[in-house]
């Protein structure tokens, strides 16, 4: 679908149908928006007095009448009560708009953009989030399909905005608003193939494409390295799958003269059985989005570098299967890390923290000053949070804040966990530096316990997104299947960290 910004009227644009933003309790049209009302012999109003529903959060409602040109359709938005109106917001209304028109077999549609229907947003904004809504909320994965009857079909929106000052700001938040969203459906998609088919050495080839689309550096290590290298923990995790692990790290170069260097570690288990401690057969085909963290961070930095960000990004991507066989890793085995750190395994099926801990070491030796790590990496965490919100725990205050201020600009929730030091008991070994699991209390505390072992005095943060990494059903500008959380969180942030 294309995008396009025009400062065209009503009557001169050709289209299928018109998008029309009505809030909650308030029956008095714009005059734009009377202008159509008369157009369509004063259907909106008339429903607009009988049906207080009408401008409900992402409520739509289609009039059928011929307007301008073109439109055959009027689709009323229901934005809510404007005094809740944020960018988020609007961006979930954008998506089930459009969503709606596509399902309507709608190919053209317009919507006429009114800063004052936003308050308190700006045109960037405004049109950076109908964008994004757009965009994520017609997503559809058909790569397997071999009849794609539920194609999105719709070919072009438009957002008109009648005052010839603000079109560049609008064109510019709707160009940054597809970046952004292409970035987020490309983790869908990573997230949404099968493991037979997004292998460790798959993430490697979409990693080197998109290093050399967006001409970032990168480096991708085969196994006799990660062997020469001594990440013994993700070796000890990969040793039962004949698939061969990859450690893929790719840099931004954004800002040379900035001595700050930003680690996006991402958790890359393409396929986790559980390994020897077996997963039960009951849901184990979703275990192909244990690598959700990798696409999150691979995404992240294509948008980054897309947008231009003067900011050092470093990605690290440890990619392996985790599955059992007669040389697979077992409960009991005591096996060495990057960091020097020798850690007791109890459960294979904590494998996640395990090639994190060398993700994480090999950061530090690179230089990172701040380091996030983003993994489905608990089931304690989906029972303790839900698919609302995300985990999040770090050592780090301001650096924490940070992450918690990027994920809320952009309405991606995420809810802290405490690392307290008596949960640090359920980590001791007997027989070596550390256990690679707590036991079922606090769970979730305690992997990221075992993360900030190899994270030492670095600033970092751990985020958990094992229960909000997919959705169960469509709503707003998510849809069924992978929602690519957190892409939009480690963009936010670089822009955050920006200087200035």
């Amino acid at each position: 679908m294309q995008i396009k910004v025009t400062n065209q009227s009503i009557s001169e644009i050709l289209v299928d149908a018109l998008i029309i933003s009505v809030f909650e309790d308030e029956s008095v049209l714009t005059e734009e928006n009377k202008s159509i009302d008369i157009a369509v012999g004063g259907l909106i109003s008339d429903l607009l007095g009988r049906d207080k529903d009408v401008g409900k959060f992402c409520a739509v409602n289609v009039i059928y009448a011929s307007i301008a040109n073109s439109a055959k359709k009027v689709f009323l938005l229901g934005m809510g009560k404007r005094s809740e109106l944020n960018t988020d917001r609007l961006r979930k209304v954008a998506g089930t708009a459009i969503r709606t028109a596509a399902r309507q077999k709608v190919k053209t549609v317009a919507t006429l953009l009114l800063i004052d229907d936003y308050p308190g947003i700006d045109y960037l904004a405004v049109s950076q989030a109908w964008a994004e809504g757009a965009l994520l909320g017609t997503y559809r994965f058909q790569y397997y399909k071999s009849a794609k009857q539920d194609e999105v079909n719709l070919e072009m929106l438009y957002i008109i905005e009648p005052a010839n000052e603000n079109l560049a700001a609008i064109e510019f938040g709707a160009a940054a608003g597809r970046t952004i969203a292409e970035a987020v459906n490309l983790a869908r998609d990573l997230v949404n193939h099968p493991a037979n088919y997004l292998t460790p050495v798959k993430m490697a080839w979409y990693a080197s494409e998109i290093a050399e689309k967006y001409n970032l550096e990168l480096n991708v290590f085969a196994k006799y390295q990660i062997e020469n290298m001594k990440m013994d923990a993700l070796l000890a995790v990969s040793k039962g799958s004949n698939e061969p692990p990859r450690f893929i790290v790719l840099q931004h170069h954004g800002c040379p003269e900035d001595e700050r260097l930003f680690a996006f570690v991402g958790k890359g288990i393409t396929f986790d059985s559980g390994g020897i401690s077996l997963k039960p057969s009951e849901g184990m085909q979703e275990m192909k989005d244990d690598m959700a963290g990798a696409a999150t961070v691979l995404a992240a930095i294509q948008a980054i570098a897309a947008l231009g960000l003067p900011v050092n990004i470093i990605a690290v991507i440890p990619c392996t299967e985790n599955m059992p066989s007669g040389h697979a890793c077992r409960p009991g085995d005591v096996i060495n890390s990057l960091a020097g750190k020798t850690i007791e395994v109890i459960s294979t099926d904590a494998e996640g923290r395990l090639i994190l801990a060398d993700a994480i070491a090999y950061a530090k030796n690179a230089g990172a000053t701040h380091i996030v790590d983003l993994a489905t990496l608990t089931g304690a965490c989906v029972v303790a949070l839900g698919d609302v919100t995300s985990g999040i725990m770090g050592n780090d205050k301001e650096w924490k804040q940070q992450i918690i201020a990027a994920a809320g600009e952009v309405g991606e929730k995420v809810w802290e966990l405490p690392l307290f030091e008596e949960y640090k008991e359920q980590l001791k070994s007997s027989i070596a530096d550390l256990k690679n699991s707590g036991g079922r209390k606090a769970g979730a505390i305690t992997a990221g316990l075992f993360l900030a072992e190899f994270a030492g005095d670095t600033p970092w943060v751990h985020v958990d997104i094992a229960g909000t990494v997919s959705s169960d059903k469509d709503s707003g500008y998510n849809v069924k299947g992978a929602t690519g959380v957190g892409v939009r969180t480690l963009i936010q942030l670089a822009k955050k960290m920006v200087r200035v």
